[in-house]
């Protein structure tokens, strides 16, 4: 391998005059001639091949600290969308990685001694040290100059001889930390310990193998990468890891000793034999997110700017993807800045959907230990769909048998999606698992719904969902949160909803109507949404309550806190407004706990700084909501259900964790509750929610697995694929969809439609059944072929 000294800035080749020149008049940097690679890892190698493949002019040089051979881990998988990438960029890598890949499509599941096989995934993988060494070779070939056992030079000198730094020097980049406050990263380390190792045989299939050990749950990841060869990673949360002893190696045997206790507890996995570790160490997986990736002439590419979760098989990929843009983008624009920009505006979006879906796996692996007792092929599904990225549809066309299977262990009757089966809470079965979810309108006057309420859920009852949910309907006037909200504490009120359930009852008959009744809090006394969020109104304000005198913004009134008087009167509003909805006809009623209303006020950390008997640990800030939860059963028709919405996390840190929401849905439950409905946020004004596709849900599930009580799921579910996916692996047992619903008030028998559904499920009302098919858009038949042409 060369291994000489790169030219100095000094006598560094110009990139012309006319390069200089541009640079004079316009202050941007043209198309660079010479580049400094910080790492030899793929991406970096990559990276330098393709630059120097796309303009044989350039001088490209590659630091690498250590030798050619080391490396961490043993295999590689990447996609097949990937390799097609490659070998449209550099036919010559691609044809040496074809000759060295290893390929399968299976997966192996193993639950409890049980192994469940599903086909049809198509995996491509080969040794690192192989990958590694083609990307050496194709580096020669081009010229790129390669310094093993070279530390780089800082970026910021690098940067002073060269026209461009790529930086892929991993997950602890130097480079990155060396300035912060250019690429503003975040790096969260998280709860499991993890080690790679590796075996001297090839696994047949992707092999998942959970281990249910005195010290807790283990989980071993494993897949071949040569003909004689497997990648094995085991992982745990840290206090099974420390459990086991695995943070204390015995001095006198070192890594053997935790690598022989690895291959005993997987001795079923690795038929007996023996592991090998390399130079692995036990690390917990840190996620890295920069804000920026470029400063100056420097980029990041790889981990050095991103990582994601190794059980999605994405860093590797990430990092080739990377250099497979960079190179393209600044191939594409002659000027430098453009070049960069353009880079990371094409990445981001596909990084940050990818540390998405890595993200849901890693805590997936995280919670595993919640999931064990679920029925094998449930647990199969689960852990297949972990990510979000394989849905059940996506299943369907991978592995029929299986996905079929599945189905049928839930409970679907033959041609019946799993979103289409009945639900029972209490004395109402709803008759399938769609719910219009709680949305405020604001267009009420005086708290009295009109004609705009009995349309808007009048449609979405005829639409075809199991539930349909008022929006949150204020128990008096001062609890409302705009001067348009819905009350119920009126007879002129409860009149108006009265007409409303007996429209559905009447035109869309086995559809419920639920109410959800709540308090705004500190939160009311605002403008409707469309005239400014969360503002004040400009005249006409009503005085604020709750749990203690914190503004919900900085610039927000303040509200008075709660004494006992003021909480015995929240309680009595609340009492009297569920009479009148039972009196109303609803069929189920839901208390509002969530969202940073009143009653969710108490439970938060972060909005109840009470020192009486009603703040304090958990169970003070959770005796008010519960005494309001017990009153309200105590007049809620016996036979109907009675459902809690809680915010799961404030999305700011010092709100309500995980433990602690788990704690809040089994203390409801253990009051009565019938299903916990589970949101998150809008607690605090300053939070940070990690929005993204179905991105409350996994809060839902861990409520579900850790307790056993039903669940409604809400947050970005937005198709009929996520319902049935969430359903079947056991995340919820209701799904609510709110904008959805806005878009299309007929979403669910749309969806029936989509599936070729028919069934009781989802009936068309009478009226609308000739509109039960799409219509047709356009001609699109051909001719069919006559016998005896001319041929």
């Amino acid at each position: 391998m060369p291994n000489s000294t790169p030219p100095s800035p000094r006598n560094a080749h110009r990139n012309g005059t006319d390069d200089d020149r541009a640079l004079a008049v316009t202050g941007r940097r043209s198309r660079p001639l010479r580049i400094a690679v910080i790492g030899g890892g793929p991406g970096g190698l990559y990276a330098a091949a393709l630059l120097k493949r796309h303009d044989p002019r350039r001088t490209v040089t590659v630091w690498e600290r250590r030798t050619p051979r080391d490396t961490f881990g043993f295999g590689v998988v990447l996609s097949d969308e990937t390799l097609g990438a490659i070998e449209h960029a550099d036919p010559a890598v691609h044809r040496s990685l074809r000759r060295e890949f290893v390929r399968w499509d299976t997966i192996d599941i193993v639950h409890r001694g049980r192994t469940l096989t599903t086909g049809g995934h198509g995996f491509a993988a080969l040794g690192r040290q192989r990958l590694l060494a083609l990307l050496h070779r194709r580096c020669t070939e081009l010229g790129v100059r390669l310094r093993f056992r070279t530390p780089a030079p800082p970026a910021a000198e690098l940067a002073a001889g060269h026209d461009l730094v790529v930086a892929a020097d991993g997950a602890g980049s130097g480079t990155r930390e060396a300035a912060p406050g250019a690429y503003r990263p975040t790096v969260t380390t998280h709860d499991c310990h993890y080690r790679w190792l590796a075996a001297d045989f090839a696994f047949d299939a992707f092999r998942f193998e959970t281990a249910e050990t005195e010290f807790g749950v283990m989980q071993l990841h494993g897949y071949p990468y040569a003909p004689d060869a497997s990648t094995v990673v085991v992982e745990m949360r840290e206090e099974v890891w420390r459990a086991a002893g695995f943070h204390t190696e015995p001095a006198d045997q070192g890594p053997a000793w935790t690598v022989d206790r690895c291959a005993e507890i997987f001795a079923g996995a690795l038929g007996g034999r023996g592991l090998r570790h390399g130079d692995s160490t036990w690390t917990a997986f840190r996620t890295v997110v920069s804000e920026r990736w470029t400063h100056g002439r420097t980029v990041l590419i790889g981990d050095a700017a991103h990582t994601a979760h190794f059980s999605i098989g994405s860093g590797t990929k990430l990092a080739v993807e990377d250099a497979l843009a960079l190179a393209t983008a600044v191939e594409e624009h002659p000027v430098l800045d453009e070049a960069l920009a353009v880079y990371e505006a094409e990445r981001r979006p596909v990084v940050e959907s990818t540390q998405r879906a890595a993200l849901a796996s890693l805590r997936w692996f995280e919670q595993l230990g919640t999931y064990t007792a679920q029925p094998p092929r449930q647990f199969a599904f689960n852990l297949l769909t972990r990510s979000r990225r394989v849905t059940h549809d996506n299943l369907r066309l991978r592995d029929a048998a299986f996905t079929t299977a599945v189905d049928r262990d839930f409970g679907c009757p033959p041609g019946t999606p799993p979103m289409f089966t009945p639900f029972r809470l209490r004395g109402l079965t709803l008759r399938n698992r769609i719910v219009v979810s709680p949305m405020d309108m604001y267009t009420a006057v005086d708290g009295v719904p009109g004609d705009f309420h009995l349309v808007h859920l009048g449609a979405r009852a005829l639409g075809g969902a199991g539930l349909v949910m008022t929006e949150m309907v204020c128990v008096s006037a001062r609890g409302r949160i705009t001067p348009g909200c819905a009350g119920l504490y009126s007879e002129e009120q409860a009149a108006a909803w009265r007409r409303i359930t007996g429209f559905v009852r009447a035109a869309a008959p086995g559809t419920a109507i639920g109410v959800q009744l709540g308090h705004s809090g500190r939160k009311g006394s605002t403008r409707r949404m469309w005239e400014g969020t969360d503002e004040p109104l400009p005249d006409g304000n009503w005085p604020l309550v709750a749990a203690s005198a914190l503004p919900y913004r900085p610039d927000g009134r303040v509200p008075t806190a709660l004494d006992r008087v003021g909480m015995t009167a929240v309680r009595s509003a609340f009492t009297a407004a569920a009479r009148r909805a039972a009196d109303a006809g609803f069929d189920l009623l839901e208390l509002h706990c969530a969202h940073g209303y009143l009653l969710s006020g108490f439970l938060s950390p972060l909005t109840n700084r009470r020192t009486d008997g009603y703040g304090g640990d958990l169970a003070g800030r959770l005796r008010f909501p519960l005494e309001v939860f017990d009153a309200v059963r105590d007049v809620w028709p016996e036979e109907r259900p009675m459902t809690v919405r809680i915010s799961a996390t404030d999305w700011a840190p010092g709100g309500t964790s995980d433990t602690e929401a788990v704690a809040i849905a089994a203390a409801f439950a253990a009051h009565g509750a019938d299903a916990i409905d589970v949101s998150t946020g809008q607690v605090v004004a300053d939070e940070q929610p990690e929005f993204g596709r179905s991105y409350q849900t996994p809060y839902a599930d861990r409520i579900r697995n850790t307790l056993g009580v039903p669940v409604i799921a809400v947050g970005a579910i937005s198709s009929w694929d996520d319902v049935n996916s969430l359903l079947l692996a056991g995340r919820a047992d209701l799904c609510a969809l709110a904008r959805p619903h806005l878009y299309d008030p007929h979403w669910t028998l749309h969806a029936a439609a989509e599936q070729g559904y028919t069934g009781p499920g989802a009936p068309w009302p009478l009226p609308y059944r000739a509109g039960s098919r799409r219509p047709p858009t356009g001609r699109t038949e051909v001719p069919r072929p006559r016998p005896g042409g001319s041929g």
